[in-house]
């Protein structure tokens, strides 16, 4: 391809154009230079991506408006073109739309040139057969790019060229099908009226046959007598669409237009004009009638079917009020029904949502018209089935409705629920429906209480989208109507209660009252809902609950009109009045307690409701919640607790617990709501009794026998059933076949629990009634030649004993099963209880995190996660346990307060440290003992922090690493933990980690121990160094190994420490890691292999920590016993391919001064040095500089020579590189490369040198810069350096561990491998050089 575009590039201009023109070689070598730039344009012209395209399109255009004159504009008409006829499908429209851009950017490039240079390239009449197809799309798209330009209409002479193109392209129908004529069709209807009277002649043929034969020639002629009529009559002579003979070819029409478009989804411009047409000539009935209804749908198909619904969808804007009904009113609406009922199957296509959105579009654009709304709502709302609305009861379309029709619509519910007209409905069955021989479906009755319900939940609904301050009034009206008819019923009407005039035709159902019950609890959710999501709006109005209440008061006060369907007693009375009462006093309280007696009073409120619901329930609780606001608002606010008079009266707080776990045991959304906000006012209030209530719900043990917990959640069920009838319209027979093969299924299941439950005691019971009646004489050795069988009265007995023997079998086996399905459900039911119950938890941790309170959660939450882990296979388990574990890991563990003021609880919490701790170690699962030794670390966190007479001591300033550490400092670290008490745990625990085969402890969890308390950990590192060697196993060694590791480094740990303990500490470790590596390289087993690492990764720690604290440490030991080690290691890199071991090896040896040879790097480099070869054989592609092949500044090498470094300083200096050779390069002297080249074997007296024999040697210092290369981590060429001069010694970072500073955070990222052990190609490329300097230096 790019062989191709250069060639393009190459001959931009036509052969005579070459004498004419001056400016050749100029241009020529200007599209050259800017190739690449302008080449990548068309690449990208072609992608997928629509951004990528829209930016290239318009890069495009302005490189060319930088050169108009150019032959880069050529070029670009000619591969625009060129593009059209692609093979690739979804390019072509990419470089048409590209192409009208530039001809609409570029007006002065006249179009009759383009579309000539279009036919030329894509001729017709010489291209193959095989490339007809491409050949023929690229003149189609070619036409479109000159019309989207917008300049096609204004230019004749293009105009009539490009329809004669069109039309030829009509012919070939295989190829482009109609999409010629559709072209044709949108150019024509831009064109102005005279020259639309000039084509068109040419264009319309003057048969009627012709004009009704296809879509597009159809309208084609709609067009035309829109636009030119005269001209159309002239041409074709008067015609009316609408006639008996022209009506079944319209029909053929629109269904041909619907096939066409069945892909597409949309609705043929075709039929819209036909429409607009029809309603032009007041034709519209007819055309309604005949083609729609008994036309299209009279064979019902599918594509014609979806024609005919957007065509409904598409004329609700063109409709007057009095049309309106002959749409909404017919077949058509009846058919929609009846998909909106079958369209059930997941794969099956459903037009709701189509629908919804052409009714959206109407509703908002006629909001002028209520009429016009309010008609088109009742209409769709009036398609039911069997008296069940098609629609859903929430209904996305309702809120664009303008306030009267709002008014309307809400008026036109109440009156359809008081006094349903069954008449006025568009009610259908589907066939299944029709062929059931229950006459108990076709009851009036049943519709009537299927229409109720889902106009009760479609009133609620529609509070759900309205604005809490604009549509008061509407959503008062509704909430009143919902509470009167859940509770109350008319005795006679009056004016003063607007409910109780329409009376009710049709007498209400208990099932229906207790659906309206429930949506009324659902409409006062909501509504508190959006009270606290816009507080400001409703600051000023009484709460939602309250007016209600008022409005219960005066329906109480009305007895002889109003009666209520659950009568109150005296006592209920008094305790309705006494609510009243405490709801005005709290309204008057002072505005210090304004939020908590807000709590309150919507408490009491919604208790007061509850009591048309539960009587007798809510009047005990309603005289207990009294007392305890009195008693709370009573008592000073400076006491923490109240102190009850009496002793044996329990304190208030402990009472409204109990109280709000009653309500919490209800299934509602709203008393859950309200107890999570009056909980987090008493909170503060809160006494260990009365935060046991709360955890005894939680422990199973406790709440086992409890059957305050089980309640029923009949009210949810049903109105969830509700739901789920109103939209659920398939018929009784629809799963016939699925409920019989669930039968057969539960008979199987029956039959199984029958066999399984068949007791030893049944089947003695059998044999006791078979030998009663001589069934079983010859199987208990009677002689089978007695030959006397049993009488008909015996036979009749036997039969008689054996069925009531099966029938009391059945019955224990099916109170077996009873028993079981109600523990299922009491399991259910307290689980969901539970969850309720752990927001009053969340609330606790969240408002009093610094409680003394919320330490006794801990273990109470923790025994709740290690069940919910055992058992945790029912989703409602898995919420159970992932709330739970949020509560505990964010709200308590994470929280930044905690309790400051332990008192006398410090004994208790070591105790329960201690605890959690053992307990950590006993789980059988790591993700369970990570919760329990993260809940011992919040203890030690509160121990630590609680400061009893200690003064707080500020935060110790950074000091340098190896300073002499403050007492101060070390007080503060461990604050006021008594160490005595705490190491003997963790030591126990460490132990135990360090020694067990399947310990569920991890490194991590003693890592963050010793992190946050390394005092701590300074006591349990001697038992850690005790376990890297010795009878441990390898597994064990490695963690202990691992362990110091990562805690050596960090500075906490070294501020704990003397200078001569620090240096004893080191010591005494190195001396273990040594003895650990007398055995390295013998390892067989993938634990003793680990263990060779952490201890070499432990080994290069401690000479780190050696070097920059300048420690003195013999080093003779580790260097003989290293050195002992390297010929087996070697071996054993090369056959096992152990790099990562081998590396942390050489990363020893070289912090001791002994460098890698260069033989065994070049070996193990060998193979992708051949990949990395700086030098490629590909071809590179014109124009294009990669990044690695441009040039770069060399860097300053001075003082690294001036230092007498070794040959290789300048190339070790220089950055990582490909392999190209600089020309600027230093050269080092021949002596000097000729010494350095000897001896590649690192040498043992060098190694002596160092260290000295027997006399402990310290490490040299740092230099404070180093080499770039040295920092990347390459190694120098030899360990032999010129006489006289001493070598320095430079540490190399771990493999794994970033070794930046010792103070670096405990946990540490793994780093990359070093440049020189992954640029063979560099190492080869300086050996290279040598050898070429070399040979220059033994030449004369």
């Amino acid at each position: 391809m790019a062989e191709m575009e250069s060639q393009d590039v190459a001959e931009p201009m036509a052969p005579g154009e070459a004498s004419k023109s001056g400016a050749r070689p100029a241009d020529r070598e200007g599209l050259l230079k800017h190739s690449r730039e302008f080449l990548d344009f068309f690449w990208d012209i072609a992608k997928p991506q629509q951004e990528t395209r829209l930016e290239a399109t318009e890069k495009l255009l302005e490189y060319l408006r930088a050169r108009p004159q150019g032959a880069e504009m050529k070029y670009a008409l000619k591969r625009l073109i060129t593009g059209l006829g692609v093979g690739r499908e979804t390019a072509r429209p990419c470089y048409s739309l590209a192409l009208a851009q530039l001809l609409q950017s570029f007006e002065d490039i006249p179009l009759c040139s383009i579309l000539q240079q279009i036919q030329e390239k894509h001729d017709l009449q010489k291209v193959k057969k095989a490339t007809m197809r491409p050949a023929l799309f690229a003149n189609l798209f070619g036409v479109l790019a000159l019309f989207q330009s917008g300049r096609l209409v204004k230019d004749s002479e293009a105009l009539m060229k490009s329809v004669k193109l069109l039309q030829t392209l009509a012919q070939h129908h295989n190829h482009l099908q109609e999409q010629p004529q559709k072209a044709l069709v949108d150019i024509l209807s831009e064109v102005p009226e005279a020259t639309l009277q000039e084509i068109l002649p040419k264009v319309l043929r003057a048969d009627l046959n012709s004009v009704l034969g296809s879509p597009e020639h159809l309208e084609l002629f709609l067009l035309a007598r829109q636009k030119v009529p005269r001209k159309l009559e002239e041409l074709v002579g008067p015609v009316s669409l609408f006639s008996d003979e022209n009506v079944p070819r319209l029909v053929s029409v629109l269904k041909m237009a619907a096939a066409s478009v069945k892909k597409e989804r949309k609705l043929p411009a075709v039929a819209l004009d036909l429409l607009r047409l029809a309603l032009q000539e007041d034709k519209f009935p007819r055309f309604w009638k005949d083609v729609v209804e008994q036309g299209l749908l009279k064979k019902q198909s599918w594509p014609a079917s979806y024609l005919c619904f957007r065509l409904l969808g598409a004329a609700l804007p063109l409709l007057s009020a009095e049309q309106l009904p002959l749409v909404m009113r017919g077949d058509l609406i009846r058919h929609f029904g009846e998909h909106m009922v079958t369209a059930k199957l997941p794969n099956q296509f459903k037009f709701a949502p189509e629908m919804n959105e052409y009714v959206g579009a109407f509703l908002e654009g006629c909001r002028a018209d209520p009429e016009r709304q309010l008609a088109v709502v009742v209409a769709f709302t009036s398609v039911t089935n069997q008296g069940l609305p098609v629609l859903p009861t929430f209904w996305r379309a309702v809120r664009f409705l303008s306030p009267p029709a709002l008014k309307g619509y809400v008026a036109w519910l109440r009156t359809m629920f008081l006094q349903p007209d069954l008449d006025s409905l568009v009610d259908f069955s589907t066939s299944n429906q029709k062929k059931a021989q229950d006459a108990s479906l076709h009851v009036p009755e049943r519709a009537v209480s299927r229409l109720r319900k889902w106009l009760i939940l479609r009133l609620v609904s529609i509070v759900d989208t309205l604005h809490v301050a604009k549509e008061e009034d509407v959503i008062e009206e509704v909430a009143r109507f919902c509470f009167f008819h859940s509770f109350f019923e008319v005795q006679k009407p009056t004016s003063q209660v607007p409910e109780t005039e329409p009376r009710l035709s049709f007498p209400l159902e208990s099932r229906t009252r207790e659906v309206v019950g429930s949506a009324f609890f659902s409409l006062l959710q909501t509504l508190s809902t959006q009270c606290r999501q816009a507080p400001e709006q409703t600051q000023d109005s009484p709460p939602w609950t309250y007016r209600l209440v008022r409005f219960a008061d005066s329906l109480l006060n009305h007895s002889r009109n109003v009666a209520a369907l659950r009568p109150f007693t005296a006592q209920q009375r008094q305790a309705w009045d006494r609510m009243l009462q405490s709801v005005r006093e709290l309204e008057a309280t002072s505005s210090g307690a304004g939020a908590k007696a807000a709590a309150f009073q919507h408490l009491l409120l919604l208790v007061g409701i509850y009591l048309f619901k539960s009587p007798t329930e809510s009047c005990d609780l309603l005289g207990d919640i009294q007392t305890c606001i009195k008693k709370s608002l009573g008592e000073k606010t400076r006491r923490t607790r109240s102190k009850a008079t009496n002793p044996q009266e329990p304190p208030w707080v402990e009472v409204l617990v109990e109280i709000l776990l009653a309500l919490l045991a209800q299934p509602s959304h709203l008393m859950r709501q309200v107890a999570r906000s009056v909980f987090s006012h008493i909170c503060s209030h809160l006494t260990p009794r009365a935060l046991q209530l709360i955890l005894d719900v939680l422990n199973p043990e406790k709440n086992a026998d409890e059957d305050s917990v089980v309640v029923t959640d009949g009210s949810e069920e049903q109105l969830e059933g509700a739901e789920d009838g109103s939209s659920d319209g398939e018929d009784d027979r629809a799963s016939a076949g699925e409920e019989d093969s669930g039968e057969d299924s539960d008979d199987d299941s029956e039959e199984e629990d029958r066999d399984a439950d068949v007791d030893q005691g049944f089947r003695e019971q059998l044999m006791a009634v078979l030998r009663a009646g001589k069934a079983l004489g010859a199987v208990d050795g009677e002689d089978d030649d007695d030959g006397d069988e049993l009488g008909d009265e015996a036979m009749m007995a036997l039969d008689q004993n054996l069925a009531s023997l099966f029938a009391e079998q059945k019955l224990r086996i099916q109170a077996r099963k009873d028993e079981k399905d109600k523990l299922r459900k009491e399991k259910v039911l307290r689980r969901d209880f539970q969850i309720r119950v752990l927001d009053l938890i969340e609330v606790l941790v969240t408002k009093q995190p610094e409680s003394p309170l919320v330490l006794e959660l801990l273990e109470p939450l923790l025994n709740v996660i290690r069940r919910s882990m055992r058992t945790s296979s029912t989703k409602q388990e898995q919420d159970l346990l992932h709330k739970t574990a949020r509560i505990f890991t964010h709200h308590l563990c994470r929280s930044r307060h905690y309790c400051h003021d332990v008192g006398r609880l410090v004994g208790t919490l070591y105790a329960q440290v201690e605890r959690l701790v053992q307990q950590a170690g006993r789980q059988a699962d790591a993700a369970v003992s990570l919760y329990y030794f993260n809940a011992a670390l919040y203890l030690l966190r509160v121990l630590k922090g609680n400061a009893a007479g200690k003064p707080v001591c500020k935060a110790p300033k950074k000091e340098k690493a190896g300073s002499q550490p403050k007492g101060p400092e070390v007080a503060q670290a461990a604050g006021g933990l008594d160490l005595s008490l705490v190491t003997p745990i963790y030591s126990s625990a460490l132990t135990s980690f360090l020694t067990r085969r399947n310990s569920p402890l991890t490194v991590t969890m003693f890592l963050s121990l010793f992190s946050r308390h390394p005092v701590l950990c300074k006591s349990l590192l001697p038992v850690v160094i005790q376990h890297v060697t010795g009878p441990a196993r390898p597994r064990h060694q490695a963690q202990a190994c691992l362990l110091l590791q990562k805690a050596l480094p960090t500075r906490e740990l070294r501020v704990c420490f003397d200078d001569p303990e620090w240096e004893q500490l080191v010591s005494q470790i190195l001396a273990k890691v040594t003895e650990n590596l007398r055995t390295l390289g013998e390892a067989q087993t993938k634990s003793e292999h680990q263990k060779e690492l952490s201890s070499l990764g432990l080994l290069n720690t401690l000479f780190r920590t050696i070097h920059q604290e300048k420690l003195t440490v013999d080093l003779t030991a580790v260097l003989g016993v290293l050195q002992s080690k390297q010929q087996s290691l070697q071996q054993r890199e090369c056959a096992a391919g152990s790099s990562r071991l081998y590396d942390l090896y050489w990363q020893a040896m070289k912090a001791l001064g002994v460098q890698r040879p260069k033989s065994a790097k070049k070996e193990a480099k060998e193979v992708p040095s051949v990949a990395q070869n700086p030098v490629s054989t590909k071809r590179k592609k014109k124009g294009f500089l990669p990044e690695t092949k441009k040039r770069k500044k060399p860097k300053s090498e001075g003082p690294a020579q001036e230092e007498g470094a070794r040959p290789a300083a300048a190339a070790e200096q220089q950055p990582p590189s490909t392999g190209k050779k600089r020309r600027n390069r230093r050269k080092a002297t021949v002596p000097a490369q000729a010494q350095a080249k000897q001896g590649p074997a690192p040498d043992p007296a060098a190694a002596a040198a160092i260290t000295g024999p027997g006399t402990p040697a310290k490490t040299p210092k740092l230099k404070k810069k180093r080499k770039l290369s040295q920092v990347n981590g390459a190694a120098p060429v030899s360990p032999v350096e010129p006489a006289g001069k001493k070598q320095p010694q430079k540490d190399l970072p771990e493999k794994g561990v970033s070794g930046k500073s010792p103070q670096s955070a405990l946990p540490r990222k793994k780093a990359r491998l070093s440049l020189a052990s992954r640029s063979p190609s560099l190492l080869q490329s300086g050996a290279k050089r040598k050898k070429a300097q070399l040979r220059k230096a033994r030449k004369p």
